[in-house]
């Protein structure tokens, strides 16, 4: 099921999951200004995953002053307190979420560090929330830590200008892409470049995702080759490409994966998106003009459920339930062990009624091979007659 959640304040420029500490999902929408009526917004949303559907109203708005500008990307730290938003005026804003659902705002502050740097098109945070990196449209690149803002890598000509980038799992890499093709890896707590994707002179990098799952060091690029968009893959043990696959019709214009790394997701320039079980490399979900012919420009997954946030600023922000396989819940699991348990015991049982060469002790000829218990309490005299040890030779 969708919810499209454009309204007539002004258009969806931006848009990402927040989960909550209370294992709650919300949505924080960054609105551009619409006329002198519409103020530029941010604007937070819940979740009902019951029906997959965004709340009518926000539970917080933010309203941003016109020398902010208009938003134009934005970022969730982990723990979900803490939203950083990249304004059209060249700025960063950090804005701290507060209260609960029946009375939530939005705190800002000012990040020095980030003031007047130009309009940045990428910004993301490590996904332990200890480092945080902005990429500018002028090619620059920054990597600070979080929260002291202390600067890790200070680099103005990384890129012509910034295309993508994502940290790797261990917070060790980040990757970035270029709007001329090229892709670079980033050294993060030594703040240096580590090495250049290999690429044919005809091939463009635009997109990448490191693997999240813990056990598969891949880095996942679209490439696009003329008018063939391709999901390439290379080993970050080697930087060395291992293979490639044709995974949507148009070219990619927004990669993501899921928190666990068991999916990735496309969203093309027509509107499209698919989304892919990284283990098979197979399509698992395919939704054809979700935005009716528009580019996509943000796509996430649900921090806890099958389920993708995807904005565009003609059509707004779009929730999609995910047609994929069920994951096991944790009773399932439990119970699924209770009855192997079980089935253990009534083996166990089944094994010793039946079992003549282990449990059965021989007697005697004239005897049974297993004994049946007698009475405990017996006559004396009759205990006393049936010694069977018999007299004992000293």
């Amino acid at each position: 099921m969708e919810n499209d959640v454009g309204s007539p304040q002004g258009p969806v420029a931006c848009g990402s999951w927040i989960r909550r500490p209370e294992n709650v999902n919300l949505v924080v929408l960054g609105r551009s200004r619409r006329g002198n009526s519409c103020p530029s917004l941010l604007q937070i949303f819940s979740f009902d995953p019951k029906i997959t559907t965004l709340s009518t109203s926000p539970l917080a708005t933010h309203v941003l002053e016109a020398e902010e500008g208009d938003p134009i990307a934005v970022a969730v730290h982990p723990s979900g307190d803490d939203i950083v938003c990249s304004f059209s005026n060249g700025s960063c804003k950090s804005f701290e979420l507060y209260g609960r659902e029946t009375n939530m705002k939005l705190l800002p502050k000012e990040l020095a560090p980030l003031q007047g740097i130009g309009p940045q098109k990428c910004i993301t945070f490590s996904v332990d929330g200890s480092k945080f990196a902005a990429g500018g449209l002028d090619g620059y690149l920054r990597i600070m830590e979080w929260p002291s803002m202390r600067m890790i890598l200070d680099e103005p000509r990384a890129h012509k200008s910034m295309r993508d980038m994502d940290f790797s799992l261990d917070s060790e890499f980040l990757a970035s892409t270029s709007t001329d093709g090229s892709a670079r890896i980033w050294k993060v707590e030594d703040g240096v470049p580590l090495t250049t994707l290999s690429r044919n002179s005809d091939e463009k990098i635009e997109l990448c995702r490191f693997s999240k799952d813990g056990t598969k060091p891949f880095l996942f690029c679209s490439v696009q080759k003329g008018d063939n968009s391709v999901t390439a893959v290379w080993d970050i043990s080697t930087w060395n490409k291992i293979g490639h696959k044709k995974l949507i019709r148009k070219s990619a214009t927004v990669m993501s994966i899921s928190p666990d790394g068991k999916y990735l997701s496309l969203g093309s320039k027509d509107g499209d998106i698919c989304v892919v079980e990284v283990k098979k490399m197979q399509i698992h979900h395919y939704s054809k003009r979700l935005h009716l012919g528009t580019n996509i420009a943000s796509l996430e997954f649900c921090p806890s459920e099958r389920v993708v946030l995807t904005t565009s600023l003609e059509w707004g922000a779009l929730v999609t339930k995910l047609t994929v396989p069920k994951d096991w819940k944790d009773w399932q699991i439990y119970l699924v062990l209770l009855g192997l348990f079980l089935a253990s015991i009534v083996a166990f049982y089944i094994f010793f009624e039946n079992s003549d060469s282990f449990w059965n002790f021989p007697m005697g000829k004239d005897q049974p091979a297993r004994p049946r218990f007698k009475p405990m309490i017996r006559d004396p005299q009759s205990y006393d007659d049936q010694n069977s040890w018999g007299p004992v030779d000293m």
